[in-house]
């Protein structure tokens, strides 16, 4: 159930951004619960381990704007 509209929640995928100084990380299609009444989405313990994880390799590089598609480094 939706924390905000309480409506349902269903398995999605969605889109994942952090800035960190002059960098900003993106990671598209990250699984998460998606709310179908207003599209609130959730994200679990597990996959938000796994984009720490991410988030640290990318920060090592210091890239600019980093892109990353989660089905694939996961």
């Amino acid at each position: 159930m939706c924390f905000y509209c309480k409506g349902d929640m269903r398995p999605g995928k969605t889109l994942f951004s952090v800035q960190y100084g002059n960098c900003v990380i993106v990671i598209k299609n990250v699984p998460c619960m998606e709310c179908v009444q207003c599209g609130e989405t959730e994200i679990s313990d597990e996959v938000m381990k796994q984009l720490e994880t991410m988030i640290e390799t990318v920060k090592k590089t210091m890239q600019e704007i980093a892109v990353i598609d989660y089905t694939k480094v996961a």
